[in-house]
């Protein structure tokens, strides 16, 4: 009897065991290669690819290459030499993104996301989707359609010290509402020798985002659209309000010495060893805030509005995004996998262990208190990759170090935006010939 019962459970172990070896989907074996710049997410790739074999049988081999300009001279590498992985990003604006859709490279998900009712599609941000979209009629001549899957969104934002508000007298619940508010505790940290804002203004990009906003802030997205086209000259007087606004800042203590050459790690080592009073950066900065002093107390603002003509808009949407290669033998497993990789559980996991926000916009429920105030301003957010319109880089270089000059006094608003406006009409004129 007891042989007979030995045999009956082994058979039952023997049974179960095989059948939990069995592969769970006909693709298993396969494998699928991620290239990516993302060091800060590469644990918690690794072990969704662990989960994701385990669940599908198909093995997830990411790669990471780093830093993000030597990514991105290998993705241009990849897809000049016909050697793309079946999934990657690109680091670039809008226009880089319609070339490699144009060459083939990327293909359209936009009847992926479209099945079963758009069930994918309506996982997630519309402001993260937007980023990866090309509406009818674009200007970069790409056919309609998405082309790539978000798995985080960001917004950038201000942040605030709230332990040396309470050093200058400030309620440290109440960051500034007004741009004159912000003026005024400018002349407090002055008065205080402290050191106000800092960012990664030495990367020019960062500076072209805040002055956008307040753009977007004074004139409105149709006017700044309208000078993007040509319609509306840089010496407009609500451009010249636009960049009177750094050298206000300036003026009144607002803005950290030494910002103007700023690298964006020195400004969050700053800011996170409480150095500096407002920092001004993506929701990525809580994750390295919290490596760096997990008990830095701060909350996030708005940049504080100059007019009350139109609403204050940031720069958010997408964080980061995936393509699948067009030409990859695995595209329609890697779509799986994409699928997969977005759905709540796996960004909720995501969310957890990276300290970023995630794209699928039911998994924010055990996100942190910092992270949910930047992901309430969502609906405030546009981005340039979602204008339809690109300003030229040349023009984009002057107007941002032009604002470098007004900091450090070298021109006056005026003298910077007649400069940004020959640059304009120069690069304007080659596109004519």
């Amino acid at each position: 009897m007891k042989r007979i019962l030995y045999f009956a459970v082994t058979a039952v172990f023997l049974f179960q065991f095989i059948g939990c070896s069995q592969p769970l989907s006909k693709d298993s074996g396969k494998v699928i290669t991620v290239w990516h710049w993302m060091t800060d997410r590469e644990a918690a790739f690794a072990e969704l690819a662990k989960r994701y074999e385990v669940a599908s049988g198909i093995k997830i081999n990411f790669e990471l290459y780093a830093p993000s300009d030597a990514y991105s001279q290998k993705v241009r590498a990849a897809a000049q030499g016909g050697t793309l992985p079946d999934v990657f990003g690109i680091l670039g604006e809008k226009r880089d993104f319609g070339s490699f859709i144009k060459a083939g490279h990327i293909l359209d998900l936009t009847p992926y996301m479209q099945e079963n009712q758009n069930e994918w599609k309506n996982v997630f941000f519309t402001k993260a989707l937007e980023v990866n979209e090309f509406t009818e009629g674009n200007s970069y001549s790409v056919p309609p359609g998405i082309y790539a899957v978000p798995i985080d969104i960001m917004t950038i934002q201000m942040v605030y010290n709230k332990e040396l508000f309470k050093k200058l007298g400030l309620n440290p619940n109440r960051p500034p509402q007004t741009f004159q508010e912000l003026l005024d505790i400018g002349n407090k940290i002055k008065a205080n020798n402290m050191q106000g804002l800092v960012s990664g203004w030495g990367e020019v990009w960062m500076i072209d985002c805040l002055a956008n906003n307040y753009a977007f802030n004074i004139m409105g997205k149709d006017k700044v659209l309208a000078t993007i086209k040509g319609e509306v000259p840089y010496t407009d007087p609500d451009w010249i309000k636009v960049l009177t606004l750094f050298k206000e800042m300036q003026d009144s203590g607002v803005l950290s010495s030494g910002l103007v050459t700023m690298i964006n790690k020195t400004a969050e080592q700053l800011f996170a060893n409480e150095k500096a009073v407002f920092a001004f950066n993506g929701s990525w900065c809580v994750n390295v805030y919290n490596s760096m002093n997990p008990n830095l107390a701060y909350g996030v603002f708005l940049p504080p509005k100059a007019s009350d003509k139109y609403p204050m808009s940031i720069w958010g949407g997408a964080g980061s995004s995936f393509m699948v290669n067009a030409r990859s033998k695995n595209k329609e497993e890697a779509v799986k996998f994409l699928k997969w990789i977005t759905e709540r559980q796996q960004q909720v996991f995501l969310a957890e262990e990276t300290k970023n926000l995630p794209a699928n916009k039911s998994s924010l429920s055990k996100i942190s208190e910092v992270l949910k105030q930047f992901a309430d301003d969502m609906d405030a957010t546009t981005h340039p990759n979602t204008w339809g319109v690109s300003e030229f880089p040349a023009v984009i270089e002057a107007f941002d170090k032009g604002i470098q000059s007004i900091i450090i006094g070298e021109k006056t608003p005026e003298q910077a935006a007649s400069d940004v406006q020959k640059i304009k009409e120069r690069e304007m004129a080659k596109r004519k010939k």
